[in-house]
């Protein structure tokens, strides 16, 4: 009996390539133990007209049209867990991922007892076509960090952080229940969680270029992986947001010692005096740096940006005449050491911040 198979294709604004994908995915597989998942984010062009006009004429594509919820990750794992397949690919929609590659990986892991199957860009046969030199490089080095952060049982993988994989339903179905959506790479999370418990085996992938519209790539997804390797070492007690709170908390110290040592030293004002203007806008830098990575799956903007901002800072009111409080009293009965003065209060603000910012300010 052949094993039923799913594609998962996550889309945003592909309307010129997702058409063509489906249409050569129903071609080189003719049969009808098929189902192609397409789950789009709220694409603000025609993708996702395309898709449920396709779907009419073929039952085997199915649309998954996601409102108030996004991401790759998040898109993925909802495909999955919706899949009736006993096969389960996962390979991009803007045409980067040959459909050929697909049918291989699909061949190799019906008839071998792997797990999962990844198109790897670098092995010795794979060839890079739609990466820049600086993307590439960039690629290889996180590979390198994501290897150290993993079990040794997958140090052999040369692809940790590849868009194109297939898996076995029953060997991986209890480990994507447990992936965190807010994750860098789905794949990376997958191996991160399962422990090296998995079977792997990876067959050389042609990364091709775009076939249209631009990548989903920027500086917050460099910002997602920084955090699932800290979120690795730690080893995944501390929530990822946590961590990212924490690291955004960090940089609210650099800016709150940096405005206050400047206007020290600008002006004649004392450190008592100065101090409220240093704490409020730390307390600004942390909202605009968390709204914009920390919480970027519900990210405010225009009015909601202003909005936001002042509940948190309204939330943070206590906290910041605590951090004030704290430090002035330190400066005056304890040490007039202006640092250490600082650090006090600024230990009693990220606790309370994190809770309640989470829930009053993101409703996360």
């Amino acid at each position: 009996m052949n094993n039923y198979i799913s594609v998962i294709l996550p889309t945003h604004n592909e309307e010129k390539n997702i058409i063509p994908i489906i249409r050569e995915i129903v071609e080189k597989n003719d049969k009808d133990n098929l189902e192609i998942i397409v789950v789009d984010d709220n694409s603000n062009d025609n993708t996702e007209n395309l898709i449920r006009e396709f779907s009419k004429k073929d039952s085997r594509v199915r649309l998954i049209s996601r409102i108030d919820r996004f991401g790759l990750s998040s898109a993925i794992k909802e495909g999955c867990l919706n899949a009736r397949g006993d096969i389960i690919a996962v390979m991009d929609s803007d045409g980067q991922h040959e459909v050929s590659s697909l049918v291989s990986a699909l061949d190799y892991i019906s008839n071998n007892n792997e797990d999962v199957v990844i198109g790897s860009r670098f092995l010795k046969k794979s060839s890079i076509e739609g990466l820049s030199k600086n993307r590439k490089d960039s690629s290889t080095i996180a590979n390198k960090i994501a290897r150290v952060s993993l079990s040794n049982n997958y140090k052999n993988l040369t692809d940790y952080l590849s868009g194109f994989f297939v898996f076995k339903r029953f060997s991986c179905i209890e480990f994507i229940k447990r992936i965190d959506v807010n994750g860098f790479k789905f794949l990376y999370e997958l191996l991160a969680i399962s422990k090296g418990r998995l079977n792997i085996f990876e067959i050389p992938l042609k990364f091709k270029p775009r076939r249209s519209g631009n990548s989903k790539l920027d500086i917050a997804v460099v910002w997602d992986f920084n955090i699932s390797i800290i979120h690795s070492i730690l080893g995944r007690v501390i929530p990822r947001r946590a961590i990212s709170f924490g690291i955004v908390g960090l940089t609210g110290v650099l800016v709150q010692f940096t405005v206050l040592y400047l206007l020290l030293w600008f002006t004649k004002f004392t450190f008592i005096r100065i101090l409220p203007f240093a704490v409020i806008s730390a307390a600004c830098s942390n909202f605009l740096i968390n709204n914009l990575f920390t919480f970027k799956n519900r990210r405010l903007f225009g009015l909601n940006l202003w909005i936001g901002l002042f509940k948190f800072l309204l939330v943070s009111s206590l906290p910041v005449i605590a951090n004030v409080g704290l430090a002035s009293s330190f400066y005056v009965f304890i040490s007039s050491n202006t640092f250490f003065s600082q650090i006090a209060g600024i230990f009693v603000v990220f606790i309370w911040n994190y809770a309640a910012s989470s829930k009053f300010v993101w409703n996360n």
